[in-house]
């Protein structure tokens, strides 16, 4: 199967709903003690309009035991072809957008029907507004209660989805606002009080403003993860398991990542009905539009100086540098200035505004390197980033495509070079086995092959 072609599935596990187990406090779908959902009962008709809308395609998909059958479902070449409100395609001709990618022509219109969606596809192919339209489309303007919630595992990547909702929606009077830790609740529940249509969070200030009931969950009818491998991970499994008890048993729940490894689709069986895939094997994340090289600097301490040489002979516009630990940025981000290299460093210690502060004079161009840990390996989308260099590569190897995707961010070109050791050169080759890719050694001409981006 190709980067292009998508698989779209329905029933992964082979449990049927009513053998499903609900371990401990991880009940699904808003289910309360007490209150046991009819997993038998048929949730996943479509309203008469959706059906009218995108034809019969829309059907289940339906199951023989373990065999997973295969349907063609709609899909739509064009965002005029997928049925939107003429202010929310202003909003998106005017982000920029003209023709959507592979994933929006096969998600879009399945989160349009209401049904759950898990979507994966690569770093930089637009599932931020694939979800973000959906949502969309779905509100009620005229309903002033916040009715979608938006899930992120990091501040950055909750900031930036509310930028990209925001312009969506900026013709469709939709009012969107972002409950992120490190600014005053008071100020969230004042938003709250004036009427919102989506809240954007991070999984502890969700919790914080459902558990007070500042939101009315009975007003909310879509719960999106962006980034769903990393908020099922351990550290945040019991915060999402604990959100579903707040909300009500009839809500969309939408999953997307650039990477769902089989655990994580196992776990996403306890809270979402019969949800449609649309997946990408992992083998197949390749980034065709990344050209990717390594430099054997054979030590650890002959990094610095390899950098500082490769920074001197090529010409770029903005590079991300990504090192494993904060130290790492740190000491990194001193030993360049020393050497009057103009650069500047995030890491998850910072500040809430320090690092936004950071990051807008990285955006509009003012700092061309900035040095990070894998804070902002997902979902942070600066459009000049041609270069992303690895100075050590991923303690986890599905943070690899997160990381290099910054450089060729929705189909553009971009370039990634990989710092490796003697000690990690095996690791190299793992990566371009788990990724079905190539990662050649930099070439003599480095410059040239940077110069076009």
């Amino acid at each position: 199967m190709s980067l292009t072609e998508t698989k779209v599935t329905e029933g992964y596990s082979d449990k049927t709903p009513e053998t499903r187990s609900h371990e401990g406090n991880a009940p699904p779908h808003g289910e309360k003690k007490g209150d046991p959902i009819d997993w038998s009962a048929d949730n996943t008709e479509l309203d008469p309009q959706t059906e009218d809308q995108y034809g019969s395609n829309f059907k289940n998909v339906q199951q023989d035991g373990n065999t997973e059958v295969k349907e063609e479902y709609g899909e739509a070449q064009e965002f005029d072809q997928m049925g939107l409100a003429d202010e929310l395609l202003k909003g998106i001709y005017a982000y920029g957008y003209e023709k959507p990618s592979m994933i929006q022509q096969k998600a879009i219109p399945q989160c349009l029907t209401g049904r759950d969606v898990i979507a994966q596809a690569q770093s930089g192919t637009g599932k931020t507004a694939t979800f973000s339209v959906g949502v969309l489309q779905r509100l009620d303007i005229e309903d002033k209660r916040c009715q979608a919630l938006i899930l992120a595992p990091t501040r950055e990547l909750a900031i930036q989805t509310h930028r990209v909702v925001t312009a969506l929606g900026d013709y469709m009077g939709v009012v969107c606002h972002a409950f992120v830790g490190g600014r005053r609740v008071s100020e969230d529940v004042a938003m709250i009080r004036r009427g919102i249509h989506v809240g954007i969070a991070t999984p502890g200030r969700m919790m914080h403003l459902l558990g007070k009931k500042f939101i009315d969950p009975e007003s909310i009818r879509m719960f999106v993860m962006d980034e769903a491998d990393e908020m099922l991970s351990k550290g945040f499994l019991d915060q999402i398991y604990d959100l579903f008890q707040f909300l009500p048993r009839e809500i969309q729940v939408i999953l997307v990542s650039a990477t769902m490894p089989r655990e994580i689709m196992d776990i996403t069986s306890r809270f979402m009905n019969n949800p449609v895939k649309i997946l990408v094997k992992n083998e197949e994340l390749t980034l065709s539009g990344i050209h990717q090289f390594y430099v054997n600097v054979e030590r650890e301490d002959w990094k610095f100086e390899t950098l500082c040489d490769l920074y001197e002979a090529i010409s770029i516009k903005q590079s991300v540098i990504f090192c494993n630990s904060r130290r790492k940025v740190e000491w990194l981000t001193q030993a360049l200035d020393d050497r009057d290299f103009t650069v500047s460093s995030v890491h998850g210690d910072m500040s809430q505004d320090t690092r936004e502060t950071i990051m807008h004079g990285f955006r509009t161009g003012s700092s061309r390197v900035l040095i990070t840990t894998d804070l902002l390996a997902r979902g942070i989308d600066v459009q000049q980033v041609s270069l992303v260099l690895n100075y050590d590569l991923p303690i986890d190897r599905e943070s690899y495509i997160h990381r290099i995707g910054r450089g060729g961010r929705f189909g553009r070109k971009g370039v990634a070079i990989n710092f490796v050791t003697n000690d990690n050169l095996r690791q190299l080759r793992e990566l371009e086995q788990f990724y079905n890719t190539q990662i050649e050694e930099m070439p003599r001409n480095i410059a040239d092959v940077i110069e076009p981006y």
